[in-house]
């Protein structure tokens, strides 16, 4: 049979990463789960797990790589379907966001009466009052630590955009500082963030304005932490010059992701931090 190519998709080859993949991931999530429940194997299990997705994300993506620089696969109608791909990943991640926005505005709109239970002072009923924030929540100040990540993640979109636009004219040194700095923003904001978090008046079980608050800024966090990674590896690929003005989806995709980040941050930063306090 003739193995000759009579249209302009790309049909891939057998690869053995989404298995390995699905593997390290359930690996990881198990090991978790252990260390959640105090539970020694879970040392072993998680670091594994994480290792085998680290290396699971670097050879997958450089196969990528080399289909569309050396194997020349990646055809007009191929580029079409992977922006279309990359677009509905992006709405997947905002309805996760649109979940945890929806908790939060269902608890502070309608704030209820809790009752603590019975078990505090001999049985004596503890009630907090519906209230937003809850009774004895200690919120952050918006104008403080929030405020510069604001003003990071702005920027950064700005050094994001600067790369491209150096990208589409050829201007490869200015390509890689604005990667960069972009980069080291991404970097900063999570620092920043770690450093709220360790100053926190309330953790995770304190109740419904911990839990949401954790989850919809937490969830965030580690969408700058994978778009810092992506970014990085963009970085890398500028440095062999891989990128030109006429083929560069994985920078592209890079870009779209990382200003998806910034857009649902001023939403956190609006109604979570400033409105929600």
């Amino acid at each position: 049979m003739s193995e000759d190519k009579h249209h302009d998709y790309h049909l891939v080859d057998p690869s053995p990463w989404p298995l390995v993949g699905a593997f390290s991931a359930l690996s990881m999530f198990i090991g978790l789960v252990f260390i959640f429940h105090g539970q020694e194997p879970g040392k072993i299990i998680f670091p594994a797990g994480l290792i085998m997705v680290l290396f699971t994300m670097y050879v997958w993506w450089r196969d990528v790589v080399r289909e569309g620089i050396t194997g020349g696969f990646h055809t007009s109608i191929v580029r079409h379907g992977l922006r279309i791909g990359m677009a509905l990943f992006i709405v997947s991640e905002v309805m996760f966001f649109f979940g945890f926005f929806w908790s939060f505005f269902k608890a502070s709109l309608n704030p209820v009466l809790v009752y603590e239970g019975a078990h505090i002072f001999d049985s004596v009923v503890a009630a907090k009052s519906g209230v937003w924030p809850p009774v004895g929540i200690k919120t952050f100040d918006p104008w403080d630590v929030p405020f510069i990540n604001t003003l990071i993640l702005l920027l950064s979109g700005t050094t994001v955009t600067w790369a491209h636009y150096s990208l589409m004219h050829n201007n490869r040194k200015d390509l890689i500082r604005g990667l960069l700095v972009t980069i080291l923003l991404g970097m900063s904001f999570t620092c920043l963030q770690a450093f709220e978090y360790h100053h926190a008046k309330f953790h995770f079980k304190d109740g419904i304005y911990p839990s949401t608050f954790f989850m919809a800024t937490g969830f965030h966090g580690a969408h700058v932490i994978i778009g810092t990674i992506f970014l990085t590896v963009c970085l890398f690929r500028a440095l062999r010059g891989q990128f030109t003005p006429e083929g560069h989806l994985g920078f592209e995709f890079a870009a779209w992701y990382w200003h998806f980040v910034d857009v649902v941050w001023l939403f956190l930063f609006s109604f979570v931090y400033v409105w929600g306090s």
